[in-house]
């Protein structure tokens, strides 16, 4: 086990092994075998690529190889942000092959995420696009080694242009595959990637997942949607969120011999266009994506595309409205999944047989007869059955801490090893969840989750703001969106200012707050602390109807 991680009790491990779901399987021996079964059939298409299953595994070998000229090998951390191509499942199938270790950013992370992804886990190399959607990520990868000294090695899937110190993906591949057997297998029960937490406090925590732990979830995913051969499943999220990677995701495809599909973008005009072509079967999204597309088909923009292929829509990341969720069928003709999940672990669907009520106002049930749950108060006592409580969790596929967070770990599990999701939920008689809210400061802003504490450090680094609170305000379409409350020092800087301020601190676009209010003074609790509370109330009350709407800063690329 990866030093920083806390295992499963060994009375657990044995028993999710006497149980079949840890198989010992590495994610690297997953894809050959797959190459094996299914050589010729389309594993990927995207980016006017398409390459069966041999050339992914043949083009992984290569890139192990190359990798391993660097230096890279078993254990090392290597920070990962690539859009939604091909290379990306290159890129990580050969680190899983060499035993080393993928960090996951998201294509949204700027250079505040990236410096803190690579100074924390001391990472051997940053893998990133030369350019997608009009940002530059060759020259967010070079303030990262500015700012940080490092990483080692920076590599460009695409051009590096005139910059010294950054090199070609394609030189990877220059000197050959390594060829089966030519590289180290790692234990299945080793750490096989650090994904990363939503975080409720300061930047995210990072989560160890196994490869026995993360392939039954993925096997098990893959059997609840009855995925096959004739799978085609369209990646419309960023394919190294935990959703569209294992919910079951490009995993779950690729375990059956289905046919992954890569959308550069979310928007119904992309998205819509690749079902028509491609002939999609299943595709996830968050609430504000799919709200998006039934409003694009709904409106008739559309009606040249052929979707009649589509079966599945998931929507998972945050509460899908019961109201949209009674949309999907007759406006899409297919069916509605709700997924709810966490990168730590736990996952519930709906499944296919359930009652149409069941599937529009419940986020589903856990995958596994060994996903322990239970509700409980305040206080940690167990609510009665269908009582609103925090959800408590513990499984098969469910982490036991974070990595490198002794401190946060002790808030975050119980003694007796259950994750707190922070989410309130209340279980029907039928085992499925209802998720009513969190207890936690977290945001979720239509999927993508906001630590208040990590955005008010950056607020309180400018020179006119004496303090600052950021909260959540309600929204209909994102579900959430950010509110910044401050206190000005002599006079308050303009809105305009303060969030091109906090862009230019290199903060991603969906953290830059979407209301900033003016305030003298913080309410206090009893004990002299910012009563979040009350500032939620506050803003609820001046986002009702009839009040200003939100100042909503320029979209980021």
């Amino acid at each position: 086990m990866l030093a920083g991680c806390t295992p499963w009790p060994t009375e657990f491990a044995d028993r999710y092994r006497e149980r079949g779901y840890w198989q010992g399987e590495t994610i690297g021996a997953f894809l050959r075998d797959r190459a094996r079964r299914f050589a010729e059939r389309t594993a990927v298409v995207g980016a006017g690529q398409r390459w069966s299953y041999a050339e992914l595994d043949a083009r992984a070998d290569r890139m192990a190889a190359g990798l391993a000229r660097l230096g890279i090998g078993a254990g090392d951390r290597v920070v990962v942000q690539l859009p939604n191509r091909p290379e990306v499942f290159e890129v990580a199938f050969a680190l899983f092959r060499l035993g080393a270790l993928p960090v996951y950013a998201l294509p949204a992370h700027r250079r505040a995420e990236i410096s803190y992804l690579c100074s924390f886990t001391e990472a051997a190399a940053l893998v990133v696009a030369d350019t997608d959607a009009g940002f530059d990520y060759r020259a967010l990868a070079e303030e990262v080694r500015a700012e940080t000294g490092g990483p080692e090695h920076i590599l460009v899937a695409g051009e590096t242009g005139d910059r010294p110190g950054l090199t070609p993906l394609e030189r990877m591949r220059a000197g050959g595959g390594a060829g089966p057997g030519a590289t180290a297998e790692p234990d299945p029960a080793d750490v096989a990637f650090l994904q990363l937490s939503g975080g409720t406090t300061g930047l995210p925590k990072l989560i160890p997942r196994t490869h026995d732990d993360y392939l039954y979830s993925v096997r098990a995913s893959a059997d609840i949607c009855e995925l096959d051969t004739a799978t085609v499943y369209l990646a419309a999220l960023p394919a190294v969120h935990n959703f569209p990677m294992s919910s079951p995701g490009f995993l779950g495809t690729f375990s059956v011999g289905g046919t992954v599909v890569l959308a550069p973008d979310p928007s119904p005009a992309t998205c819509l266009a690749l079902i028509d072509a491609e002939a999609v079967t299943h595709t996830a999204v968050v609430p504000p994506v799919a709200m998006l597309w039934l409003d694009a088909v709904e409106g008739g923009a559309h009606a040249h595309r052929d979707l009649s292929s589509l079966r599945v829509l998931q929507v998972g990341g945050a509460k899908f409205n019961p109201e949209a969720a009674r949309r999907v069928r007759p406006t899409l003709g297919c069916a509605l999944q709700q997924v709810f999940g966490m990168a730590e672990g736990l996952v519930n669907y709906t499944r296919y047989d359930d009652p149409e009520e069941v599937v529009t106002t419940t986020q589903g049930r856990p995958i596994s007869p060994d996903d322990e749950l239970r509700v409980v108060d305040s206080d940690g006592t167990e609510v009665p059955p269908g009582g609103l409580g925090e959800l408590q969790t513990r499984g098969p596929y469910t982490i036991r801490g974070y990595y490198r967070a002794p401190e946060h770990n002790a808030a975050a599990f119980t003694p007796d090893g259950f994750y707190r999701t922070g989410d309130l939920v209340r279980l029907t008689p039928t085992g499925h969840i209802v998720v009513e809210g969190r207890a936690k400061d977290q945001i979720n802003r239509g999927g993508e989750k906001i630590a208040p504490d990590e955005v008010e450090d950056h607020l309180l680094a400018h020179p006119a703001v004496h303090d600052a609170t950021v909260v959540a305000m309600p929204d209909r379409f994102l579900g959430e969106r950010a509110c910044a409350y401050v206190v000005p020092r002599a006079s308050a800087p303009a809105r305009a200012e303060l969030l091109a301020f906090l862009r230019e601190r290199g903060l991603a676009g969906y953290k830059i707050p979407d209301r900033v209010e003016f305030v003298d003074a913080f309410p206090a609790t009893g004990v002299g602390k910012v009563s979040r509370r009350e500032l939620r109330e506050a803003v609820r009350a001046a986002h009702a109807p009839g009040a200003p709407p939100p100042a909503r800063p320029a979209p980021q690329p």
